[in-house]
């Protein structure tokens, strides 16, 4: 048999292949949505023989025994395994919602958001994202530790619903967040542009994981040129999933309107120089210490390229000096609850 080389048999390999991985993927996330359907059933049943019968906790140390005689080969029926089982059925049976959310995520990532996260509507943030977004145990994990939430409900500036169509709008909107958390960094004073640049570089990988998902980096202190004159972008990323160039600009002070100018003519350049014909618009993100929101939405108002201002914070880690120096939230807690006792104001 001769081989075809041609680029119609190499694009329906392609399709091919591409198929075979999604009926993959979607095989192995039917496992796991019945695995954790099986998981929530045990969970009820343990709560409503326990209410029903009075058993104790010792039902579940005999319960753990016995299956794990029964299914030897299989670690799910451990002893703290079931307790868990247990705690995801009381945690999500008030809540419908929820409750049809959780099978679609690993039951990994369901104990970490059981054990991390109290509240409801941050639970079903980090459990809608994760969906989403396809984010694994340890994306998780970091959004969850950098306090993921709590930034998503900042107002975010950008005049992506007046330049970008509708539907792209509400993706770009979507993949950039309000604020950057630039804990990971180790920065805990103000720094030079120059020197924040080289440190995210330096660690560009958790510095995609904080932007999100589908960034792929391009490089730093991008080249563009026009006539005689060179400029140079900050950072250059692609989006796989915007289908774009996302250009940053790192200003460690206030937002000032002349940043808006200088980053729509870098989304210009881009455009026309380095974007490609089956691509979508640029777009850029201008990162700061510190944002008015009235003064950058006046900004933006002549600005015909999507771009988008977000802030960023810096590190709130105890000094190194200062560990070991200062009272611990244990020890300042007693004193706390003995005026409350006491009735005292604070």
């Amino acid at each position: 048999m001769r081989n075809i080389i041609s680029k119609e048999y190499v694009n329906f390999l392609n399709e091919i292949k591409s198929r075979i991985v999604t009926a993959r993927i979607q095989a192995i996330r039917s496992v796991s949505k019945e695995l954790i359907l099986l998981y929530w059933d045990i969970g009820k049943s343990i709560v409503e023989r326990q209410n029903k019968f009075g058993w104790g906790k010792g039902v579940v140390e005999q319960l753990s025994s016995d299956l794990n005689r029964e299914y030897h080969n299989y670690e799910g029926f451990s002893h703290d395994n079931l307790w868990r089982m247990r705690m995801f059925y009381l945690a999500y049976k008030d809540d419908q919602k929820l409750a049809q959310l959780v099978p679609e995520l690993p039951w990994g990532h369901n104990i970490l958001i059981m054990q991390k996260v109290k509240n409801a509507k941050e639970k079903e943030y980090y459990i809608t994202a994760s969906i989403k977004f396809g984010w694994s145990r340890n994306v998780l994990l970091n959004q969850i530790k950098a306090g993921a939430y709590a930034l998503s409900l900042r107002q975010k500036t950008h005049n992506f619903p007046k330049v970008l169509p509708a539907y792209l709008a509400e993706q770009a909107d979507e993949a950039i967040k309000s604020v950057y958390n630039l804990d990971f960094l180790g920065i805990t004073k103000e720094v030079l542009e120059r020197e924040l640049e080289r440190r995210l570089v330096d660690k560009i990988k958790r510095f995609m994981l904080e932007l999100g998902k589908g960034f792929s980096f391009i490089g730093n202190q991008y080249r563009l040129t026009l006539g005689n004159n060179e400029y140079f972008v900050d950072l250059l990323f692609f989006n796989r999933i915007l289908k774009c160039l996302v250009a940053i600009e790192l200003k460690t002070g206030k937002f000032e309107p002349e940043y808006a100018g200088k980053m729509d003519f870098y989304m210009h350049l881009l455009d026309e120089q380095v974007k490609l014909k089956d691509e979508n618009s640029p777009i850029g993100i201008i990162l700061c210490a510190d944002k008015d929101n009235i003064v950058v939405e006046y900004a933006l108002r002549s600005v015909k390229k999507p771009v988008g201002v977000a802030e960023y914070y810096l590190t709130k880690k105890l000094p190194k000096e200062l560990k070991g120096k200062l009272p611990d939230a244990e020890s300042l807690k007693l004193p706390i609850l003995q005026e409350l006792k006491s009735g005292k104001s604070m």
